[in-house]
């Protein structure tokens, strides 16, 4: 058996991939996009019709209802081929407007819902900062599922237990950049493999806490940089993988067992964390890594959101 389908056996796995053409070939359960996914999509030859489809369709309505088409339209043609869930993003540049990000939310469902698509089947992704956090409280109440994205803090996965929000995704690899780049040349890449990496610590803190007080938010590690930071949380209720990835595994008939486990969490004790508005902001800046990545993610996202818009616009 190789890796990829000894993963199956114990986690959910999710391709991270706006390229729907190579989902068939990997038999993911669920899909994640982002702007900068779909924007590298559509920069290819096979999908430019479907951009133009779009515009076409589309020319008499505004730049953003325009992506939230675009969006809509791959999220559809990847629903065609997948047998569970795909995540689509509000525009990143709402991330600090709650209200915003919660009218732009309602809009993509709604035109899920026009294309006769089970909403049930969407996750709308929303960054994790306060902001975004309350939005996703409020649209989980109403039956909007969501993803709350570019997560890299304990305090961020704490107030998305709270807010009971479907699913949430650390970005294991952007954590592991982040302290390599910090140490420097002391950085031990041996040592500081598989268990010991600080994104896979990080999402097993998260996944352990979560089974140990019964939250029932789903954990799905992303942004991974190696295959070896995938088999270290094998058991994570999800892992959300590119398709280079996804084939290294395929290709790959190594021996692999869980390594997160939740009757193993149960056995921890870990003290129950509640956190306000001013304990949140205190304890994310307190992070100097997850604040420093969490705004890079913004801005890059942002970037190639308007990226994508330059592309409507031609």
């Amino acid at each position: 058996m190789n890796q990829l389908d000894a993963i199956k056996q114990f986690t959910t796995v999710v391709a991270d991939t706006g390229d729907f053409k190579q989902l068939a070939q990997f038999k993911p359960q669920d899909a994640t996009t982002n702007p900068s996914l779909i924007l590298k999509a559509v920069q290819k030859p096979e999908y430019l019709p479907l951009l133009q489809q779009t515009v076409a369709e589309h020319k008499s309505d505004s730049l953003d209802l325009q992506m939230d088409h675009l969006l809509v339209r791959f999220g559809s043609e990847i629903l065609s081929i997948i047998p569970g869930r795909v995540s689509t993003e509000v525009d990143a540049r709402l991330s600090f407007d709650t209200n915003a990000t919660i009218a732009r939310a309602r809009r993509i469902i709604t035109l899920y819902q026009q294309a006769g698509i089970d909403t049930q089947r969407v996750l709308i992704k929303i960054a994790s900062t306060w902001e975004g956090i309350q939005a996703a409280q409020v649209l989980e109440q109403e039956g909007i599922r969501t993803n709350l994205t570019l997560l890299f803090s304990f305090a961020q996965a704490v107030a998305c237990g709270k807010a009971k929000v479907q699913l949430i995704s650390p970005f294991v690899g952007r954590i592991y950049d982040w302290y390599k780049k910090t140490a420097g040349a002391s950085w031990d890449e041996a040592a500081q493999a598989g268990a010991n990496d600080p994104g896979v610590q990080s999402v097993k803190k998260i996944y352990n806490y979560y089974k140990q007080h019964g939250i029932a938010t789903e954990v799905m590690g992303a942004s991974f940089r190696n295959a070896g930071q995938i088999t270290a949380l094998a058991g994570c209720d999800l892992l959300t993988i590119s398709p280079d990835l996804l084939a290294q595994l395929a290709g790959n008939q190594t021996d692999l067992h869980t390594a997160l486990d939740a009757k193993s969490a149960l056995l921890q004790s870990t003290p129950s964390v509640d956190l306000n508005e001013a304990q949140f902001r205190f304890a994310l800046n307190e992070d100097a890594m997850a604040t420093e990545k969490l705004a890079e993610g913004i801005r890059a996202f942002c970037k190639d959101a308007m990226l994508l818009d330059e592309l409507l616009k031609a």
